[in-house]
């Protein structure tokens, strides 16, 4: 069940950047150690809904209705422009703080399950993907299921964490340069702009 494909294929899908990795190494530049390891807790806590879905087959019921696809991911795509432009606009560059205390933690934590939860995508994914790799019928379709969901989240955290804290041991150099901070910033603010724009073209439904 637990096979060396399985582990390979998870870990080149949660390597692949997107919305969680993207956040969690702008939180990784931005804050301390301590932040980009809290978004990645909140980035993988955000998918444990998907995979819950994807275990008792609620993904049918996206299948069976386009309209709450469409509305969790309008929703989604909102989130994604908000926190872009938000980081477009503000001019100040990245605000590097190694002090940050608990409210900001819980912040950061909160928005990076939301970047997660609001994407309906990763239902449909968890659904086609992890029956994939079911290989003893004896054992039990949900028992697989939960064991395979396991080890995915804890490879997630594991990937998150690392991405968080290369992105803070190499912030030292962009630090003293706020122009380049600026930039920095700013392109993150395009990066989740346009991973908004690709959820809206996107095929599904």
């Amino acid at each position: 069940m637990i096979s060396y494909g399985f582990i390979l294929t998870s870990l080149i899908v949660i390597l692949i950047p997107g919305t969680g990795v993207i956040y969690t190494v702008s939180i990784g530049i931005m804050g301390s150690k301590r932040d980009s390891i809290a978004a990645a807790i909140g980035c993988t806590v955000g998918i444990v809904p998907h995979l819950i879905a994807s275990i008792v087959g609620l993904s049918a019921i996206f299948h069976m209705s386009a309209l709450v696809f469409q509305t969790i991911k309008i929703v989604g795509v909102v989130y994604l422009l908000y926190l872009g432009w938000g980081m477009i606009k503000n001019k100040d560059g990245l605000v590097i703080n190694e002090d940050s205390k608990e409210k900001s933690t819980l912040k950061i934590i909160v928005k990076a399950i939301l970047i997660n939860l609001l994407n309906p995508k990763l239902t449909l994914f968890f659904f086609s993907f992890l029956p994939q790799f079911i290989l003893n019928k004896n054992l039990g379709y949900i028992y697989q299921m939960i064991i395979l969901s396991i080890v995915f989240m804890g490879l997630t955290l594991i990937v998150f964490i690392l991405y968080g804290i290369l992105a803070n041991y190499f912030k030292s150099l962009i630090v003293t340069s706020p122009k380049l901070t600026l930039r920095i910033q700013q392109l993150f603010g395009l990066v989740f702009i346009g991973l908004a724009i690709k959820l809206v073209l996107s095929d599904d439904y």
